[in-house]
């Protein structure tokens, strides 16, 4: 499961950790911005990084994080799992997962992924999902302070070589699917 921009939001951590939970997935991909609301968002319903922390805390060895735009040095100290690096490659089956937040790679990687790769990317508040050049780009959405037109607090889900995005408020709902083979 991926997620990004909880921005120190409990409630929908909350939300988010019991779709985990009930997903049976191995893995909690964390894109960023995890505790800060930063200085360009409104507060987030639910906003207690402290809370958000704990709850966290719990699926600390399940989790894979990378630093966010909003992150600081003092976040991790609340953090039971690293979330400081700006981006870290996963390898599933053979295939390259690579994740980042996305402000610092705006414009592009400054390397190339090996075709059939993953790039989960957050920072924007909106959700993407699309093949371009034989890699696939996902952007999961915020699941606390969405900025797309629909509004919905989302994130992605990788299982079997599919991708989708799904609505946080009804996970039945599911917006955008790839087949990533």
């Amino acid at each position: 499961m991926i997620i990004s921009d909880i921005h120190g939001s409990y409630e929908w951590t909350k939300k988010a950790c019991d779709q985990f939970t009930a997903s049976g997935a191995n893995h909690l991909f964390i894109l960023g911005d995890v505790l800060y609301h930063g200085p360009r968002n409104a507060l987030p319903q639910g906003h207690s990084p402290q809370q958000t922390s704990e709850i966290l805390n719990t699926f600390a060895d399940k989790i894979i994080a990378v630093r966010g735009n909003c992150e600081a040095e003092v976040d991790q100290l609340l953090l039971s799992f690293p979330c400081m690096s700006d981006y870290t490659i996963v390898v599933d089956e053979g295939r390259e997962i690579f994740l980042t937040h996305g402000h610092l790679f705006e414009n592009g990687l400054p390397f190339k992924l090996p075709d059939g790769s993953i790039h989960f990317s957050g920072h924007t508040h909106v959700w993407k999902l699309e093949k371009k050049d034989n890699i696939i780009f996902c952007n999961p959405g915020s699941i606390s302070l969405p900025k797309s037109q629909d509004h919905l607090h989302t994130f992605a889900m990788y299982e079997n070589k599919t991708l989708s995005i799904i609505n946080l408020d009804d996970p039945e709902q599911v917006l955008k699917t790839l087949l990533c083979d």
